[in-house]
């Protein structure tokens, strides 16, 4: 079946810049996809890459939609190479959502997601979980790896300090930690998990350090969680099979297949959480949809990103379709 295919690139600006041991992040690019059927059902879905982080960059993506002329088929849209894979999510996304009568929705599913909310980099963080903790928001991950190890640890024991009974923490290095600086973080999670409960650290080395990170895993009481290690769909089915049972971080937006996706977690069955790549409301209603059906742990997703955006997307978003 061939579809209509019309596509539109975004630039949105965080209201304040998102630090992580990468860099600062300011500006959010991604592309709006819409697919259109001989019956004039529409679908929508999102592109929004991340390079750094695993998937294509954005110029590739605009070359792959440039390059289909405005016609898709659905065979070509579930043969997108994996070396694309938010445009994978982006097409599958809009082809599902032009059939959408057969889906189900969070609440049909009876299944109710709790979010974690993202904390900032540094002293920052002793005065924006509180904002957060008012809002409603019981989980938290606080992005390391930034600064100074020992300035971060002295950050840290502050916030465990402050934090009230009910609170959940989880501590996000983006791969930004030598070995050591892995281990004393371990250590001094392990030494204050009587305070307050530390659900994981994240991806605490650089991928390349896999066994190193298995390592970790079973030498502390902290569970460590792989998120750049399995960034896209190959990578979560290599690490798999080299043996990781600990916790998943998924992001569908740059994951790959659906589809896919979905075949490979409920067959295996995973400690899966599920992550925002700071994506439109498009991108960020299919993934909380995979969430529902995927969520094997009742964990926290980690969608609680808003706050970094103005409160104007809906127009934003039907502004960015009007032909100029």
């Amino acid at each position: 079946m061939r579809y209509l295919f019309e596509f539109r690139p975004y630039r949105r600006r965080f209201v304040r810049a998102l630090s992580t041991s990468y860099g600062s992040w300011e500006f959010r690019d991604g592309i709006i996809v819409r697919l259109v059927d001989e019956a004039q059902r529409v679908g929508w879905g999102e592109i929004a890459p991340i390079s750094w982080f695993g998937s294509e960059s954005l110029e590739e993506a605009l070359d792959f939609c440039c390059g289909l002329g405005g016609v898709v088929t659905e065979e070509a849209i579930f043969s997108i190479p994996d070396e694309l894979s938010a445009c994978q999510f982006g097409f599958e996304v809009a082809w599902e959502d032009m059939n959408r009568e057969d889906a189900k929705s969070a609440k049909e599913e009876g299944f109710t997601l709790s979010y974690c909310g993202l904390l900032p980099a540094g002293e920052a963080v002793l005065r924006v979980w509180k904002e957060l903790w008012r809002s409603g928001c019981r989980t938290f991950k606080w992005k390391i790896g930034v600064y100074g190890v020992q300035e971060e640890l002295a950050i840290f024991e502050l916030l465990v300090q402050a934090m009230p009974d009910g609170a959940k923490l989880r501590l996000d290095a983006n791969g930004g930690l030598c070995f050591e600086e892995a281990n004393l973080w371990l250590w001094s999670c392990d030494s204050l998990r009587a305070s307050l409960e530390i659900e994981f650290l994240e991806q605490p080395l650089s991928v390349e350090y896999f066994d190193e990170m298995l390592e970790l895993s079973c030498c502390y009481a902290t569970a460590i969680a792989l998120d750049e290690s399995v960034s896209t769909l190959k990578q979560l089915v290599a690490c798999y099979e080299r043996g990781w049972r600990g916790v998943f971080v998924i992001k569908p937006g740059i994951v790959g297949s659906p589809s896919r996706l979905r075949r490979f977690c409920q067959h295996y069955q995973i400690d899966a959480v599920f992550s925002s790549v700071f994506e439109t409301a498009i991108g960020r209603q299919a993934a909380l949809g995979l969430a529902v059906e995927l969520s094997q742990h009742n964990r926290a997703v980690g969608f609680g990103v808003n706050y970094f955006f103005d409160r104007e997307e809906e127009t934003w978003l039907e502004n960015l379709w009007k032909d100029v």
